[in-house]
């Protein structure tokens, strides 16, 4: 009875500690994001997304810690699939390179990739000469039951990337599975992945979410991943499995190549991506990855020589691609930064404004004091200065050759006044950037230039703190209180994010305009912000205008500025302004449409 009493009383610690959790976490955000002042609209979507997280035990976010509350999603998942008619059904061969893995892993690994749903596939795979007998007896075992399981037995070990390499050369499919011996497979895996192909053949590079299995058996830490990302994939392989590719796509790059065992799959991906962009995302976990003491699921730095195959895999992308660049460790993420080398640049610095001259003043000597000032030119948009110590910091800055101030005494309008900074621009590069911001690096341009001078990136972004050093932003998503909003607000300085997204760059739908870089020529194209947004969402606008021409934006979460947020404008707090946001919403909806549907950079169950 005691024991029993025990385990009902840790329950309730555990449930309750979870709501004080987020009952914090929605007073720090609430605080830090509005003030308290929240838009009846986006309250009653804080409250929905509230009492989901209530109703998971624990919140989404939770997820990747709380096994109970995740194994209930997954359960939930396998039990709602509708499946449909394929037209299309490509063989599709498993690639399983074998090494010394023990009957119980081998077996289970095999009867998940058995029990597709889809059943045009075959396995093949490759021993590598392992010493292991009941490895080989299990393979034997399977080879001889079933007609569509293949092995290929190497008499000298040659490492994975020479075992996978023997398997393909075995495969007849279309397309090939990369599965690691000891690893399970959901049972509607090629499903999933056949019908995005009947939606779209062209497809080269198809991949899923994964999780872990526990050393207990368990299904924990699941990595909802983003649709492709180009920018993340060069600081972290979160490509990673199931990863179903084109055969002819493999023989083109060579296949693996030893050199680069532990991270050959990072290798191959990096360059088959060189040839395609042709990459479809099924964002369902149907992968799972077993951890265990010699896994690189268990810990990538587990394996040296993995870490610094990938970053030589990334230095050799860099060659490959005849991109100037540096590969660096990334010292707060197991994961790399890759650092752009842009050719000389100059960047028109835009800043509206109106008084505060004391923040602004902040923010222009930390401008000049981080940077070499003839890589710059600073352009103020005066809209209505009154006060005689702003006209006083004007006559000041103006001494300097790259200062300039452009009058505009109009109604508050942002879009309108960054339109007109933009025509007083002579960089080719523009930055725009809020008053009440405080660039505190020195690498800060040098970063941001090199982003947005690659010819797939379009806004580029960092990662904005409040004065106190928690996160302010750090990418916008889709859908986020109301039509998007700013993630992880309020966390704090040291906290790493999901799978390195507060350490590292990312790409996100959208970056916030207080900091965000882009070419003059981008932001051209894209038909400059939308004046019809006066204040709010003009720079989500902005963004979804850029990324629809092809282009991907990203938040470079290892750039850090200060934001002293909304200290030049003040908050939303009348009813006026309240209903202009409103409106504004309203537009953005009418304009964007389903675009606004789902976010392809940050799924749902991540909130």
């Amino acid at each position: 009875m005691k024991e029993k009493n025990s385990r009902v009383l840790d329950r309730i610690s555990s449930k309750l500690g979870k709501y004080l959790y987020l009952g914090r976490k929605a007073i720090y955000f609430a605080w830090y994001r509005h003030h308290f002042l929240i838009p009846p609209r986006v309250l009653k979507q804080y409250a929905h997304s509230f009492f989901v997280s209530l109703k998971r035990g624990g919140g989404t976010s939770d997820l990747f810690t709380d096994q109970k509350a995740y194994n209930r999603l997954l359960e939930e998942q396998r039990n709602s699939v509708v499946y449909e008619d394929l037209q299309y059904t490509p063989l599709i061969s498993f690639i399983v390179p074998v090494y010394n893995v023990s009957r119980a892993f081998l077996k289970e690994c095999l009867d998940s990739l058995l029990n597709q749903s889809y059943r045009n596939f075959e396995i093949c795979l490759c021993d590598d000469h392992s010493s292991l007998a009941e490895t080989i007896e299990t393979l034997k075992e399977y080879e001889s039951t079933y007609d569509n399981v293949h092995v290929v037995y190497r008499q000298k070990n040659g490492m994975i990337s020479q075992a996978s390499n023997s398997a393909i050369a075995i495969a007849k499919g279309e397309f090939i599975a990369l599965v690691d011996n000891d690893d399970v497979v959901e049972k509607d895996a090629l499903y999933f992945v056949v019908r995005a192909l009947n939606q779209n053949r062209d497809l080269d590079l198809i991949y899923t979410d994964e999780d872990k299995i526990d050393y207990s058996g368990n299904y924990m830490e699941p990595h909802f991943k983003p649709d492709y990302s180009p920018d993340t994939f060069m600081g972290l392989n979160y490509i990673c499995h199931l990863c179903v590719i084109r055969r002819e796509s493999v023989n083109k790059v060579g296949g693996f190549r030893k050199e680069y065992d532990g991270s050959q799959d990072y290798d191959l991906f990096l360059r088959i991506l060189d040839h395609t962009d042709h990459v479809y995302h099924v964002d369902r976990v149907l992968y799972h990855w077993r951890q265990t003491p010699e896994s690189t699921s268990g810990y990538l730095g587990s394996k040296n020589y993995a870490f610094e195959a990938g970053r030589r895999a990334l230095e050799d992308t860099l060659k490959r691609r005849n991109i100037r660049g540096r590969i660096l460790d990334n010292p707060r993420f197991s994961g790399y930064l890759t650092k752009y080398e842009a050719d000389d640049y100059y960047v028109s610095i835009i800043i509206p404004m109106k008084d505060q001259a004391e923040i602004s003043r902040r923010c222009f000597e930390s401008i000049y004091a981080h940077n070499d000032s003839s890589k710059f030119e600073i352009i103020v948009i005066d809209n209505g200065s009154v006060k005689a110590e702003t006209m006083s910091l004007f006559e000041e800055y103006q001494k300097k050759d790259n200062f300039k101030v452009i009058r505009i005494d109009s109604e508050f309008n942002y879009s309108m006044l960054n339109n007109e900074g933009v025509r007083h621009a002579s960089g080719d590069y523009l930055l725009f950037l809020n008053n009440d911001t405080e660039i505190i690096h020195d690498d800060t341009l040098d970063w941001m230039v090199g982003y947005a001078s690659m010819d797939h990136c379009g806004c580029v972004g960092a990662k904005l703190l409040y004065p106190d050093h928690k996160v302010q932003h750090a990418g916008v998503v889709l859908g986020f209180g109301g039509v998007a909003g700013h993630i992880y607000v309020a966390n704090s300085y040291d906290d790493n994010g999901m799978f390195g997204r507060l350490a590292m760059p990312y790409n996100y739908t959208a970056v916030t305009a207080a900091c965000l870089m882009i070419q003059k020529s981008r932001f051209e194209e894209a038909g400059g912000f939308d004046e019809n947004l006066k204040v709010a969402l003009n720079d989500v606008d902005l963004n979804l205008s850029v990324s629809s021409r092809g282009y991907y934006n990203v938040c470079l979460s290892n750039v850090e500025v200060l934001h002293y947020e909304s200290k030049s404008r003040g908050y939303e707090a009348s009813a006026e302004k309240q209903n202009r946001f409103r409106l504004e919403q309203e537009y953005m909806i009418s304009k964007w449409g389903s675009r606004l549907d789902r976010d392809p950079y940050f799924s749902k169950y991540n909130f």
